[in-house]
C-alpha cells in the first residue's frame, strides 16, 4: 500500500522539508560532523514547535496528530528527515515520549518537556555484545524499599549526552520494567561511540547500582513486556521511513546526474544496460515505500499484523535499500566516492538505520519464529 495525504498532511510534511532546508543545508551538515551533539538545540526546540515530538502524545499531555493516526503522520517527519539527512535523535526521542504519555500522569512534567523541545530524553534499550541480539534483555532492575536499583550496560544511546533522562528497559525477574533513569544520576556513566553518520551520536551507558525512587518506573514492575515490544515497533517504523527518505533523495540525485552526464555523445540515461538498473532501482524504492507504509498504519492501528509488517519492512528496506545507495554510488562513478559529493550522506543514513532496532538477519529470523508458531498453532 501506499499512504492517501490529505491537505492537512502534505502541508505538514511540506513544512517540515522547508524548515530542514532552511536550518540544516548540506553545508550545515558538514558543519556539525565535529559537533559533540550533532544538532543545536534552539534547531531541535523550534522542531518540536512544528510537532515533530507530541505526534505520538495524547491530547490530555498537549500532543496530538494531524490525521487521528499520529504515528503516520510522524512518519511524514521521518521521511523528510531521510531526504535531508537532518540531525535529531528522532525515533529515540518520540518513542520515549510516547511511552511516558501512555503511563498516565506520573510523569507529566518530562512529557510537557520533550513536547515543547527544551529538553531531550532518549530510550536505553539494546544492549553491548554478545546480548545484542533482536529482544535481548539483560540489564537487571531490582525492588529495594522504596527503590528500584539499576545494574548494566546499553549501547548503542542516541543523544544520551545530551538527554535530560533515560528510559531504561531492564528485567525484573521473567518480566522487564521500564524506569526513567535522570541522566545526571549518581552510577550513571555514558562514554560517546564513533558512528559514520555525520550528525547522529551515539553512546555507551553504563548503571553502577543507580538507585531511583519505585515512582520512577513506568508502567508496571515485571510487566512492560507487551509495552516494550510496541516501543520496538515505534522505533523501527520511524527508522525504515527515514531509510526509505534517504533512498528517495539518492535515487533522484542519481537519475538527474545520469541525464546530465554524457558518454561518446550521450546522457548515460540513455544507455539501455543503466536503464535497467534504474528499473531494478525504482522497483526496490516503490516496495520499501509501500511496506514502509504497511508497517506504519498497521503498528499505529493495533493489527494482529503489525509485528510481522514491521519485521518485513526492516528485513526489506535494510537488504534492498543497501543495494540502492551502493548502485548509486557505483553509477555516478569516481565522484560518488568523493566526500564532497552529498550522495555519501543518504548512504551513511541508511547504513546506521539498517542497524538499529533490529538488523535485517534478526527480523528474517523473527519472521521465521512467527511462521513456526502459526503451524503449531494450527
Amino acid at each position: 500500500m501506499r499512504l492517501v495525504l490529505s491537505s492537512d498532511q502534505a502541508f505538514f510534511r511540506d513544512t517540515t522539508a522547508k524548515f530542514l532546508t532552511e536550518q540544516a543545508p548540506v553545508g550545515e551538515l558538514r558543519r556539525l560532523r565535529h559537533d559533540p551533539a550533532g544538532f543545536d538545540g534552539e534547531y531541535w526546540r523550534q522542531g518540536a514547535q512544528l510537532g515533530w515530538t507530541s505526534l505520538l502524545v495524547g491530547e490530555e499531555h498537549g500532543g496530538g496528530s494531524i490525521s487521528g493516526d499520529g504515528l503516520v503522520d510522524l512518519t511524514l517527519v521521518a521521511d523528510t528527515f531521510g531526504r535531508h539527512a537532518a540531525p535529531g535523535p528522532l525515533a529515540a526521542a518520540n518513542v520515549v515520549a510516547a511511552a511516558l504519555s501512555r503511563a498516565g500522569d506520573a510523569h507529566a512534567d518530562v512529557v510537557a518537556d520533550l513536547v515543547s523541545g527544551t529538553a531531550l530524553a532518549s530510550w536505553c534499550v539494546a544492549e553491548p555484545r554478545p546480548h545484542n541480539r533482536l529482544g535481548s534483555v539483560r540489564l537487571r532492575v531490582r525492588v529495594e524499599g522504596g527503590d528500584v536499583v539499576v545494574n548494566g550496560a546499553k549501547r548503542p544511546v542516541e543523544s544520551a549526552a545530551q538527554a535530560s533522562h533515560l528510559l531504561v528497559t531492564g528485567r525484573t525477574g521473567e518480566g522487564l520494567t521500564q524506569v526513567l533513569v535522570p541522566a545526571v544520576a549518581p552510577g550513571v556513566s555514558i562514554v560517546p561511540l564513533h558512528t559514520v553518520d555525520l550528525t547522529r551520536r551515539f553512546f555507551a551507558v553504563t548503571f553502577d547500582d543507580v538507585r531511583v525512587p519505585v515512582e520512577r518506573v513506568v508502567g508496571e514492575i515485571g510487566g512492560a513486556d507487551a509495552e516494550v515490544e510496541h516501543q520496538r515497533q515505534l522505533a523501527a517504523v520511524v527508522g525504515t521511513a527515514e531509510a526509505v527518505g534517504a533512498m528517495q533523495a539518492a535515487f533522484e540525485l542519481t537519475v538527474q546526474w545520469a541525464f546530465d552526464r554524457y558518454s561518446f555523445g550521450r546522457p548515460l540515461a540513455s544507455y539501455q544496460a543503466l536503464k535497467h538498473r534504474f528499473a531494478d532501482m525504482k522497483a526496490w524504492l516503490e516496495a520499501s515505500n509501500a511496506v514502509s507504509d504497511a508497517a506504519a498504519a498497521a503498528v499505529g492501528a493495533g493489527s494482529p499484523e503489525a509485528g510481522a509488517l514491521v519485521s518485513v519492512a526492516k528485513a526489506y528496506i535494510g537488504d534492498y535499500g543497501s543495494r540502492l545507495l551502493q548502485d548509486c554510488v557505483q553509477l555516478h562513478g569516481g565522484i560518488g566516492l568523493t566526500f564532497e559529493h552529498d550522495l555519501h550522506l543518504f548512504l551513511r543514513r541508511h547504513t546506521v538505520n539498517r542497524a538499529l532496532d533490529g538488523t535485517p538477519a534478526d527480523h528474517r529470523q523473527r519472521l521465521a519464529d512467527l511462521v513456526e508458531q502459526r503451524e503449531d498453532a494450527a
